[in-house]
């Protein structure tokens, strides 16, 4: 089922920047000066914060795409772009046996996969104009895992927020580098009988291509 999911998620991937690539051809007469961004960024988690849920001793690793489009005007001096996002691979270590509180009953550890999308997002970008440019965003959507994720007693699925900031740099004329801090955090929206929720402490890094003028 993963497999399937992950082949998906590529499928809409490819769909997703085939339209935005038509969309760059025939859009410039109606709205000029729109741009955008298609990004391939990874991550990894340096520990484990108590914001929204209370599971601990896990590490996440995530890998995919994100495209960003200007979306309208301004707020606070900074510009407005629609953020949407695909994960065709989340790596989540943790112990490998664990009771319905999420506490491991073993020192041994192992991954479980996962992919997710998180298609509705923001980001605040400043200085958009400059080399480095400060950025702040926030990100929803859904997380499925192979396994039952933090307790033998939760779900497969899982509901997903980040949001954090970063700064992005300008290479060439079409080329920026990303580099960002955040808390990542999923749980089951107690839609099962439990849901411990986590909430991780990431960094991640980034590479994007723009598009437009």
């Amino acid at each position: 089922m993963l497999l399937r999911a992950i082949c998906f998620y590529l499928a809409a991937l490819w769909l997703a920047a085939a339209l935005a690539a038509y969309a760059q051809q025939v859009e410039p007469q109606a709205r000029p000066g729109i741009e955008s961004e298609l990004v391939f960024e990874g991550g990894a988690s340096t520990g484990n914060l108590h914001l929204f849920a209370y599971a601990a001793d896990r590490r996440i690793d995530p890998i995919g795409f994100e495209y960003d489009r200007h979306w309208w005007g301004g707020v606070i001096g900074a510009r407005v772009d629609y953020v949407t996002e695909l994960l065709p691979v989340v790596l989540l270590n943790g112990p490998a046996k664990y009771d319905m509180y999420s506490r491991p009953l073993t020192t041994a550890r192992r991954t479980q996969y996962g992919a997710g999308i998180s298609p509705a997002g923001v980001r605040l970008l400043w200085r958009r104009d400059k080399s480095f440019k400060p950025y702040l965003f926030g990100k929803g959507g859904i997380i499925y895992f192979a396994d039952r994720a933090l307790s033998p007693r939760a779900s497969h699925l899982n509901f997903s927020a980040q949001f954090g900031g970063g700064l992005e740099e300008r290479l060439s004329r079409r080329i920026d580098i990303r580099l960002g801090v955040g808390d990542f955090h999923f749980s089951n929206g107690d839609i099962v009988a439990r849901n411990p929720g986590i909430d991780f402490m990431t960094f991640s890094a980034a590479l994007g291509y723009r598009f437009g003028p």
